[in-house]
């Protein structure tokens, strides 16, 4: 095995562990808010994740010693702006408010498509190889997915709705969207740029956009976060946004956003073990085909190329 074979196989294991981590993380921050959307709103717990990361990348980028100075050209910053304003203020907005629509158990499942999305727009646009074995990984892992998280909001009898909410289901796909266009942009923008000025640069941007539209909607009448709501979301921000963004982009820059997208949308399934042998939580047949299909689909998009 050559120098370059040697590298890649390297950064293919490194950029998915990350990954996976990043998916734990995620797993964590998402039943944070949805514990507290009750009394904090979708742009709220937004407003705080972006206040706190870009807090983080602050004191990161300016008081760690650094080797090399900032350097950001400006065609990858106009492709970050892009990446963080699709993905993490307008798709994140979108799932939250469709989350309290239709609930996580049906909203997580839609937006969990958002990886196929990410492949199909990655071929087009950057002319990544159509693989069969990964596009079919692909889709078992998103089944699976979707098996585990609505077999578990089952068990826990929670997010049932009466009606066909057309709107809600939108604003899931939506969000889908957006998070595939925004891991396609970043990938764009990370490529000859450090992670860590990469990923300061989205939330410097992020913060400014967010910040305006949250006072004009507390001008505006929209309640403040609790202060005990406020806490818990920044405490899960710390790690699901923080840190998670920036080991995002590290795991981006290393394997690229297809394979990361497929890696960081499992988080049920690290959900899954936590709530049978720690909670003593009931389990199906189908939580276990879920389980069992996205570890398959994981392993055609990871090791099979």
């Amino acid at each position: 095995m050559g120098y370059k074979e040697m590298q890649s196989s390297s950064n293919l294991l490194l950029g998915s562990a990350i990954s996976l981590l990043v998916s734990f993380l995620w797993a964590v921050e998402i039943n944070v808010y949805k514990s507290q959307s009750e009394v904090a709103t979708p742009l709220a717990i937004s407003t705080l994740k972006m206040w706190l990361s870009f807090v983080f990348m602050t004191i990161l980028m300016f008081l760690m010693y650094r080797v090399a100075t900032f350097s950001v050209p400006i065609e990858s910053m106009v492709y970050l702006v892009a990446s963080v304003t699709l993905g993490l203020i307008i798709g994140d907005i979108a799932f939250l408010t469709s989350q309290d629509r239709i609930g996580v158990s049906y909203a997580y499942p839609i937006t969990s498509t958002y990886p196929i999305m990410t492949y199909i727009i990655a071929i087009y646009v950057l002319t990544e190889e159509l693989l069969l074995t990964r596009l079919i990984g692909i889709i078992l892992a998103v089944v699976g997915v979707i098996l585990i998280s609505r077999e578990q909001s089952s068990n826990q009898k929670v997010d049932s709705i009466d009606t066909f909410d057309k709107a809600g289901i939108a604003l899931a796909l939506f969000a889908a969207l957006c998070w595939a266009l925004g891991s396609i942009f970043l990938q764009l923008g990370v490529t000859d740029v450090d992670p860590i000025d990469a990923n300061f640069v989205r939330m410097a941007f992020g913060f400014g956009i967010i910040t305006p539209l949250f006072l004009a909607s507390i001008r505006n009448g929209s309640p403040r976060p609790t202060r005990r709501a406020a806490k818990m979301v920044l405490v899960a921000a710390f790690f699901g946004m923080a840190l998670g963004s920036l080991l995002y982009t590290y795991a981006v820059k290393l394997i690229g956003a297809s394979i990361t997208a497929v890696l960081g949308s499992v988080s049920p399934l690290f959900a899954l073990p936590i709530s049978i042998f720690f909670l003593k939580e009931s389990y199906s047949h189908k939580s276990i085909l879920g389980a069992l299909l996205t570890v398959l689909g994981v392993i055609l998009v990871v090791v099979i190329v």
